[in-house]
Formats: structure tokens, sequence, C-alpha cells
């Protein structure tokens, strides 16, 4: 599984530098560095939506507040 989130500038004001160290630590809280690969790329043309990520290619708009939610229901649901 592939987690890719955006750290433009953008994203990177809403708080994409928290979403990234949450997810670290929750990828590595649950044992999934095997099966997981998180990168980061610049502007995914979503500006708007908050903190853009993709897993494999699907879109999702999060928050730092909303990362543990979206981890469990996005992530840990799909392993």
């Amino acid at each position: 599984m592939k987690i890719t989130v955006c750290i433009g500038s953008s994203c990177h004001i809403k708080g994409s530098r928290r979403v990234v160290s949450e997810l670290q630590h929750l990828i590595a809280e649950n044992n999934l560095k095997d099966e997981i690969e998180l990168g980061g790329t610049f502007c995914m043309g979503k500006c708007q939506s908050g903190v853009c990520v993709t897993v494999d290619g699907e879109f999702y708009s999060v928050t730092p507040e909303t990362v543990r939610e979206f981890f469990e229901k996005e992530v840990l649901a799909k392993v």
C-alpha cells in the first residue's frame, strides 16, 4: 500500500507535517512498516480540501485531528 501526503505550501499550512508525523507513528505502532510505503509530494491540485492524502491513488482530505480515524478506516481496514 502506498500513502502519499501533500507537503506543498497550502497543505503545510494546514498541518501536513503533523499528519505525516502521526502516520509514521501509526504505521510503526501497528507494525506495518513492511506493508505501507509513506511518501510526500508537492501540490496535488486540491488545495482547498485540507491536507491532501492519497492511498493507492484514491484521494482523501485529512487534518491533524482526523488522521487517526482516517488511518483506522481507510488504511487498517484495507491492509
